[in-house]
């Protein structure tokens, strides 16, 4: 972290009663514009300081996600790129998540990113405890301190994120919602989900997917208009994921299993692939990174078919590593049953690895193991005809992280330019989720904003102290190394 500072009031404010009596009745229901800060901006000095800075930016965005750094994964990766690139393009982001271990408070990262490590600590697969309510003060606290006017939030199983967007909604703010994953219709973890995702969805401003498919999939769960969900695809950083220098030889045919050992990545699959493929192909050898619950049937595996020599485990593998391992090997594998679009696809094919779209970057299986066997088969004839470099070339023009960034920026403008409305206005849009869940949501509407209005009662925002906005400020010698670097690519 470049700084540190501790969270130290967590206390809530809002509007004035004016305001207030908008919100539930009509008119304007969002603070048109920040109010200026008051505080002398203070100024750091030596390389790479901070400096505070009162400038008015296009966009004041929070990010929120129970997934972030120092977890590694599609949406955290999504999130981190994602505000780094909105930050070059002028405007502020924050990101609020869930403590992680005795990283607690707020830190700042990479390029001035400032992270709201909130006191909550994960319950299962490192989502919070639904609270429904137990997060209020601390998000409009972080709202109000940051003069944010857009909350974004991401990945439909995070519960911090569907908390956070209802309480932003009540105070009036535009929200948006980026789902990044695909679900069912039929079984109870599913049903279960569509109907929180409806509820978060019931009252968005705009939602956006990551593939044409999970738009689909999002508008049949949610029911949302398809005029609202914008796609704007993952991207991956190609400065990163680079070929080898030096290409391959084939004599030694080398496939990359990178992923995490769970069904719902075909761990199955593996298991009954990787023994077949060794049989017809004694010149093909398989690198697996990952860890999980499957990996014990892939360790059984190995054992019985005795291919202790020709399948290598390498456990989990950190995010820092992923590179090595992939330009270690020819051909990458994804057994996945389900992904809305696949990060660790394109950063494989950024590393020169055969796996990506167009047709001649991709083979295609289905989800049977003969049938995959079948397709690396086709992937392993066509290794001679391709050029890592030149893949790499075509991945860094088709996925970039600034045009996913301009893309988002457009959504942002959509959002803002969308009409204000009263909860009375908007309450209808819940009760049209279902017979019973229909009045419950719009319940829970209710006595959040009920517990809003006595937060404003008890400490009204305007005794809430904002903090000044932090730029990264380089030096000269800085700059320069950044100018040659650009000018290098």
């Amino acid at each position: 972290p470049l700084a540190r500072e501790t969270l130290f009031s967590f206390s809530i404010s809002l509007p004035s009663s004016r305001c207030r009596r908008r919100l539930l009745f009509g008119n304007d229901s969002r603070r048109s514009s920040p109010r200026p800060c008051t505080r002398q901006p203070s100024i750091g000095g030596g390389p790479g300081f901070l400096i505070a800075m009162d400038q008015q930016r296009k966009h004041r965005i929070l990010m929120v996600s129970d997934f972030f750094y120092p977890n590694f994964g599609g949406v955290e990766s999504h999130i981190y790129y994602l505000s780094q690139c909105l930050l070059k393009l002028g405007h502020k982001v924050v990101v609020m998540t869930h403590a992680y271990g005795n990283r607690s408070g707020v830190r700042y990262v990479t390029n001035g990113l400032k992270v709201y490590y909130v006191p909550w600590r994960p319950f299962l697969m490192q989502n919070t405890l639904p609270t429904f309510y137990g997060t209020l003060p601390i998000t409009r606290t972080i709202l109000v301190r940051e003069r944010i006017s857009i909350v974004h939030g991401h990945q439909a199983f995070s519960t911090l994120c569907h908390e956070a967007l209802m309480h932003a909604r009540t105070m009036g703010y535009k929200i948006i919602f980026t789902d990044h994953s695909l679900y069912g219709f039929a079984d109870v973890g599913s049903i279960h989900m569509n109907k929180v995702l409806q509820f978060t969805l019931a009252d968005i401003s705009q939602a956006i997917c990551v593939s044409h498919t999970s738009k689909e999939n999002t508008v049949l769960r949610s029911g949302i208009t398809p005029e609202r969900v914008f796609v704007i695809p993952n991207a991956v950083d190609t400065a990163m994921f680079s070929p080898a220098p030096n290409r391959l030889s084939c004599d030694e045919i080398v496939i990359i299993v990178v992923s995490r050992l769970v069904y719902r990545k075909g761990a199955d699959l593996l298991v009954e692939v990787i023994p077949e493929v060794c049989q017809l192909f004694p010149n093909v050898r398989f690198v697996v990174g990952g860890d999980g619950p499957k990996r014990v049937r892939l360790e059984e595996m190995r054992e019985k078919y005795s291919l202790q020599d020709r399948v290598e485990m390498l456990g989990a593998v950190p995010h820092s590593q992923v590179r090595s391992v992939l330009i270690s090997g020819h051909i990458f594998l994804n057994s996945s049953l389900t992904e809305a679009f696949c990060i660790a696809i394109l950063e494989a094919a950024s590393c020169g690895l055969l796996t990506v779209l167009p047709d001649d970057m991709i083979v295609l299986a289905e989800p049977d193991p003969g049938d995959m066997v079948h397709a690396i088969g086709k992937a392993i004839h066509m290794l001679p005809n391709i050029n890592p470099h030149v893949m790499h070339s075509r991945m860094k023009k088709l996925y970039s992280w600034h045009d996913v960034a301009k893309r988002t920026e457009i959504v942002y403008d959509c959002a803002l330019q969308s009409s204000d409305e009263s909860l009375l206005q908007r309450l209808p849009r819940y009760l049209k989720c279902g017979a019973w869940a229909g009045k419950l949501f719009g319940l829970v509407m209710i006595v959040n904003f009920l517990l809003w209005w006595l937060l404003e009662l008890w400490q009204p925002a305007e005794s809430i102290e904002e903090v000044p906005d932090l730029v990264l400020v380089q030096n000269e010698h800085e700059e320069r190394m950044q100018d040659f670097v650009e000018a290098q690519d």
